[in-house]
């Protein structure tokens, strides 16, 4: 890039620090047929404008060398911004969930890295998951479900009816008229919940369940979110932080308390798998625990337990 003038030089370093790059004044200098002095120029001008962006506007960014790589990096200030720490607990939590296709997670991995405070620290939060991201897993099912969270996610909000084609595996293909409520994530899984409008009630399991119907959405076929609004008094809203302390592995039905004895050494893992969870009594480094559920998931967990939780009774 020997030759070009001062502003488009100074335009093509801004935008390199606006990009997360890092400049090294002597590389910059052979880079643009310029001397050291010159870069060292240019370098300040710009932390001056972003200085002033600052006294303007509160753009809380400045240019600042790092003396141990040996260059200039533009750093965030904005508290607003995600730190280092916490890009790097996202990344972990979205590897970990195995709920997206490989293409949608490395490309959502890429722009949180990209909120790195600096390019030197982008790198190294590359290398900390760089294993893990090369060995991820997809979900089997091998569907990107991003833009159908998106369309579901605006019915919700302005309370449209969609209706839906949906593969309920051993029962083929249903379709079904919808309220949806809200979209939650479970085991490696997104879901919806809604109300029905137009069933046979008699084909399910509990006949007059108020509690919401529960779909994954990788199995919705197709989705048509129609001009229809619904309307839900407020004292009957559905609340999904207090549903979602109650359902288990995603299994709806009737509200059930269940009291079970753990003899396990982790009772704090309980109580974080169970929200509703409360201890009753201890005795001999044994619990006495009641939980309020929702449907039959409690039994599976339960029966996931092993000797380490003895069912008491349910109410």
């Amino acid at each position: 890039m020997a030759g070009i003038d001062k502003s488009e030089r100074m335009l093509d370093i801004y935008t390199r620090f606006l990009n997360g790059e890092m400049i090294n004044k002597s590389k910059a200098a052979l880079k643009y047929g310029v001397n050291e002095k010159s870069i060292q120029r240019d370098i300040e001008e710009i932390r001056n404008f972003f200085s002033q962006k600052l006294i303007e506007s509160g753009q809380k960014k400045q240019v600042v060398y790092d003396r141990r790589v040996g260059g200039y990096y533009l750093k965030s200030q904005n508290t607003e911004e995600l730190n280092n720490g916490e890009v790097l607990a996202i990344c972990k939590i979205l590897l970990d969930s195995r709920a997206l296709t490989k293409k949608d997670m490395d490309r959502i991995l890429d722009k949180l890295l990209s909120c790195c405070t600096s390019h030197k620290d982008f790198y190294i939060l590359k290398r900390i998951i760089a294993n893990e991201a090369f060995h991820y897993v997809e979900p089997r099912h091998k569907k990107p479900v991003l833009s159908q969270l998106w369309e579901l996610g605006m019915a919700i909000d302005e309370c449209k009816v969609i209706e839906i084609s949906y593969n309920k595996r051993k029962g083929g293909n249903v379709s079904r008229r919808l309220q949806p409520l809200a979209i939650l994530f479970s085991e490696y899984y997104f879901y919806l919940t809604a109300f029905i409008e137009d069933a046979d009630k008699s084909l399910f399991h509990v006949r007059d369940d108020p509690s919401p119907t529960i779909y994954r959405i990788d199995r919705i076929q197709s989705l048509k979110v129609t001009e229809t609004h619904f309307k839900i008094p407020y004292k009957n809203r559905f609340e999904e932080g207090e549903f979602r302390k109650r359902i288990q592995f995603m299994y709806g039905g009737k509200l059930q308390k269940t009291v079970f004895w753990y003899k396990g050494d982790a009772i704090e893992a309980i109580l974080d798998r169970l929200p509703t969870a409360q201890i009753l009594k201890e005795k001999d480094g044994k619990y006495l625990v009641s939980a309020e559920t929702f449907g039959s998931g409690i039994e599976m967990w339960l029966r996931s337990q092993g000797e380490m939780v003895e069912k008491m009774k349910e109410s």
